[in-house]
């Protein structure tokens, strides 16, 4: 848990509940709230012109959401989209600012979580300028295995769907399910039930 949510109730919280799909913002919104998610997967995503979804990351439970623009006055550039049911917290903006005001450790918390998403997310935006399916679909893995402090083989289990690393790696998803299949050939991932350890 990021913050602590008894502090989050006593600067205003609000507890929020979500149906899978349901929107919590939107792309081109203005932020008004810092949101925590209580429970529940919430997928951060742009949709292009042509329909396909590209999705940026997947927040779950006792992560935030979007807190890094509650900094600036520019708008949404993703939308938040439950994955599941999900109770989200959230607390309005200036409400916010007074909280971390008057806890500053919590702010040291925040640089430190988004550091480690903008280290993510530098890793996968290198991954991505690969033109190579392959490069695409391991650099995921292994970003996910990583932060989940996991390094015996097999031990992980890849908790997405091949539509959604298709989301996450741009590729298409008949792409990303022939490399996960030359993946178990070569001893890379095994496929147990329809999942992907690794």
């Amino acid at each position: 848990m990021l913050v602590d949510e008894d502090l989050l109730f006593r600067y205003g919280g609000e507890l929020m509940s979500f149906d899978k799909n349901d929107i919590i913002f939107r792309e081109s919104e203005t932020p008004k709230f810092y949101y925590q998610i209580k429970y529940g997967n919430v997928k951060i995503n742009n949709y292009h012109q042509e329909g396909k979804e590209f999705i940026h990351s997947f927040p779950t439970t006792g992560h935030c959401l979007g807190e890094t623009f509650i900094f600036s006055n520019r708008p949404y550039p993703v939308n938040a989209v439950a994955m599941t049911d999900a109770e989200i917290i959230r607390v309005q903006i200036a409400r916010f600012l007074e909280l971390i005001k008057n806890n500053q450790n919590i702010l040291f918390k925040l640089y430190q979580y988004t550091s480690e998403r903008m280290h993510y997310r530098y890793v996968m935006l290198n991954s991505l300028s690969s033109t190579n399916p392959f490069n695409k679909v391991i650099c995921v893995m292994d970003c996910l295995k990583e932060y989940h402090n996991v390094t015996e083989q097999y031990l992980y289990q890849i908790p997405y769907t091949r539509l959604e690393i298709a989301s996450l790696t741009g590729l298409r998803v008949e792409t990303v399910i022939r490399v996960i299949k030359r993946m178990e050939r070569e001893n890379i991932v095994k496929i147990v039930n329809g999942k992907i350890f690794y």
